[in-house]
């Protein structure tokens, strides 16, 4: 059976979204049918990402890991539990992570690439049996299913990738929604130093409303300065780049203390480069490390997060801004462009 529902559709680079009739198969084997539930709008153009809720209406044959009526969040990286990574034991490393074998298309047939092997601006949609982590259905679909991408990458780049202890200094370079949900992650670990660094005085307020102790106008002072003027002069514990260019990485690089970690979470684009004295490298000791979608294992990290949100020690609430239809979904692109949110997410 194809089911005939409604979507939003990229035709083309840089087009404006458009509201389409899109033909979505039963699932096949390893595969799952979800109703989608909310989607967060993460991203612009083509590049936008996805943060979604539904609840599984049919699998295929094969499928055992979740049945029709649960709640679910997708996530992106369905862990293939076979390749290296995941022979040693760090699925969240997997180089092999799949999605659904069919294909979505539109009514004349044309084949659709849903975005990040989800594509849930949409009323159904399918994937790999495996994007699908079941979670308490209680729990507000528009506040969980954020933590199916952007979310989940903040507070992952401080729990899971920085290792933030009890006691240590972060500070969190970039406040839009993934580095305010690094700061989340960091208040949940227990840093007591949480310092929250941007360009945006409005943008510093919301980081220090989520958690942040200290906020730094980049722009009126230096950031690495003042990190270590609020650390004892000696550096944070850990600093999260959220930004992802040359120059806020050396500022993380700098600004930590002496055998301190940096977290890269900010996407760079493809002709960034980066230069170091290497002696700088040796010399400060400590680790640098790149963050994968918070290198979270979702069967893991969602339930324990959805958890923490319903106990009332992680504000999810607080990251959905405004809660729209389907088709106003161009309009969320562009107040996210403006930096007038933290998130929109779309009620189907």
């Amino acid at each position: 059976m194809v089911h005939k529902v409604q979507a939003v559709v990229v035709k083309e680079k840089n087009a404006p979204v458009s509201l389409e009739t899109i033909l979505v198969p039963d699932p096949g084997p390893g595969e799952a049918l979800v109703d989608i539930l909310t989607c967060g709008v993460c991203h612009t153009d083509l590049h936008y990402k996805q943060e979604a809720t539904g609840v599984v209406t049919a699998v295929g044959p094969d499928v055992t890991s979740v049945a029709p009526g649960d709640r679910v969040i997708l996530n992106w990286r369905a862990v293939c539990g076979e390749c290296r990574a995941c022979a040693k034991g760090q699925p969240q490393y997997c180089f092999n992570t799949h999605n659904a074998t069919q294909k979505m298309t539109l009514e004349d047939g044309t084949v659709l690439s849903p975005a990040l092997g989800i594509g849930a601006f949409a009323e159904k949609t399918l994937v790999a049996a495996g994007q699908c982590t079941k979670v308490d259905p209680e729990a507000d679909a528009a506040a969980v299913g954020l933590l199916g991408c952007g979310i989940m990458a903040g507070i992952g780049a401080a729990i899971n990738t920085g290792e933030v202890k009890r006691g240590e200094s972060v500070a969190v370079i970039g406040c839009g929604g993934v580095g305010i949900a690094a700061i989340a992650g960091a208040k949940l670990a227990g840093a007591t130093t949480i310092i929250a660094v941007d360009i945006d005085d409005n943008k510093i307020g919301m980081a220090t409303s989520l958690g942040a102790t200290h906020g730094v106008n980049s722009r009126q002072e230096d950031a690495v300065e003042a990190i270590r003027a609020l650390t004892g002069g000696h550096g944070a514990d850990v600093v999260i780049d959220a930004v992802g260019r040359p120059e806020t990485y050396k500022q993380a690089f700098y600004a930590r203390d002496l055998a301190g970690r940096v977290v890269l979470v900010g996407v760079p684009t493809p002709e960034m480069t980066l230069e170091l004295p290497l002696l700088d490298v040796f010399g400060r000791g400590g680790s640098l490390k790149s963050s994968w979608y918070g290198d979270c294992l979702p069967s893991r990290d969602f339930p324990m997060l959805v958890s923490h949100y319903q106990q009332g020690n992680l504000d999810l609430d607080a990251f959905v801004s405004e809660r729209i239809s389907i088709d106003q979904v161009e309009e969320a692109f562009e107040r996210m462009r403006e930096g007038k949110v933290l998130r929109s997410v779309v009620e189907i």
